[in-house]
C-alpha cells in the first residue's frame, strides 16, 4: 500500500526521519519552520529539514501557523495519507490532527511518558537516566500524550553529553519510523498502547541562565549539568576568579573541607574544584572569546595559577 506522507520537522534531529519517509517517494511534501535570523550577520537561514527537503526535490511550506482556515486547506488539498511529525517546533490543533486518513505521527526522544516536551535529551542526561529511547507515537490533543506505536530502548553512557545523544536517538527514531511505516503499508501495524499517567514529567525548555553552575551543588549534580548542555548552552562557573564555560568534567567522591568553588588541586589531568559534596574534575574548558581547550593548555596560559583559589 502506497502512503502520501505529510513530513514536518525543523531541526537536525528530524533529518534521518525525514530521509526515511522520503525512501519510498511517498513524501508529498515537507512542512517547517519559517527561515530565521542566524550566524554573525543575522541574515535569514534555511532549517536543517528545509536543507534537506530542497536536496531531496521535495516541495516545502512554511507557514507561521496551522491555526488558521486557510492553513488546514492548504494540507488538506494536499490529500495526506499520513503525517510524520519530528521536532516540528508548533502545536498541531485538533483540527490538523483530524485531516490525514491514518492521523498523524510523532518521533519523540524519550521513553514516554517520561520527559514529555522540548528537552527530552538533556533533561533524561541532567537527571541522571540509565536508559532513554525513543517512542513512534499517535499523536492526540496535549503535548506528547498520545498512545504509543513502537519504543525503543537505549542505555546512556556515563560519560555521553545530550549532544552525542542526540545523534544516536535521531538515528533510532527514524530506524522505528522505517519500521512502523513498513507495518502500515503491510496491514500490520500494531495497536497503540496508551501512556500510562504514573511516571509522567516534564522536560522543560532549556534556558541560558541554568548553565551557571553553582559549586555548593554536588559533584555528580555538576556533573551531569556539564553533560546535559553541551553542545548549548555550554556550562558556565566561576573558577579562580574568571568566568569559564565548562566542555568536560567528572565527579570525584572527595573528601574535603574547603569552601565551594576552591580550586583543590590543578595538574595536566585536570582542574579539581571543591563543590558542596566531592569534587568536579575539570578536563576542558573555554575562557571568554577563545576555544575550548583542555586542562592542561588552561594551566599553560595561566601560570599563576595555584591550589586553594
Amino acid at each position: 500500500m502506497a502512503l502520501r506522507i505529510v513530513f514536518a520537522g525543523t531541526p537536525g534531529f528530524a533529518v534521518p526521519s525525514l530521509r526515511v519517509a522520503a525512501a519510498d517517494g511517498e513524501v508529498v511534501a515537507v512542512y517547517t519552520q519559517p527561515d530565521r535570523p542566524a550566524g554573525r550577520g543575522r541574515g535569514l537561514a534555511a532549517s536543517p529539514v528545509k536543507q534537506a527537503a530542497l536536496e531531496l526535490g521535495l516541495p516545502v511550506l512554511q507557514p507561521e501557523t496551522l491555526r488558521t482556515v486557510e492553513a488546514r486547506a492548504a494540507l488538506r488539498a494536499l490529500r495526506p495519507d499520513l503525517m510524520v511529525v519530528v521536532a516540528y517546533g508548533l502545536l498541531l490543533p485538533p483540527k490538523v490532527l483530524e485531516i490525514p486518513r491514518h492521523g498523524c505521527w510523532n518521533v519523540h526522544a524519550s521513553l514516554l511518558p517520561r520527559w514529555r516536551g522540548a528537552a527530552p535529551i538533556q533533561r533524561a542526561i541532567e537527571a541522571g537516566d540509565a536508559e532513554t529511547g525513543v517512542c513512534l507515537m499517535r499523536m492526540a490533543q496535549g503535548l506528547d500524550t498520545g498512545p504509543v506505536l513502537l519504543e525503543r530502548r537505549t542505555p546512556i553512557a556515563a560519560t555521553e553529553t545530550s549532544g552525542a545523544l542526540h545523534d544516536r536517538l535521531a538515528e533510532l527514531g527514524a530506524q522505528a519510523l522505517a519500521e512502523g511505516l513498513a507495518a502500515l503499508r503491510g496491514g500490520r501495524l500494531p495497536a497503540a498502547t496508551p501512556q500510562p499517567d504514573a511516571g509522567a514529567t516534564y522536560a522543560h525548555k532549556l534556558e541560558k541562565g541554568e548553565a551557571l553552575l553553582d559549586w555548593a551543588a554536588p559533584a555528580e549534580v555538576l556533573a551531569r549539568k556539564v553533560r546535559a548542555f553541551l553542545p548549548w548552552p555550554v556550562a558556565e562557573a566561576e573558577l579562580a576568579g574568571e568566568r569559564v564555560r565548562i566542555h568536560a568534567a567528572d565527579a570525584l567522591s572527595l573528601a574535603h573541607a574547603a569552601a565551594p568553588g576552591t580550586l583543590l588541586a590543578a595538574s595536566r589531568d585536570g582542574l579539581d574544584v571543591a563543590c558542596g559534596t566531592g569534587a568536579l574534575r575539570i578536563r576542558a574548558l573555554q575562557r571568554a572569546g577563545a576555544r575550548a581547550i583542555t586542562a592542561a593548555d588552561y594551566l599553560n596560559a595561566r601560570r599563576d595559577l595555584k591550589a586553594g583559589a
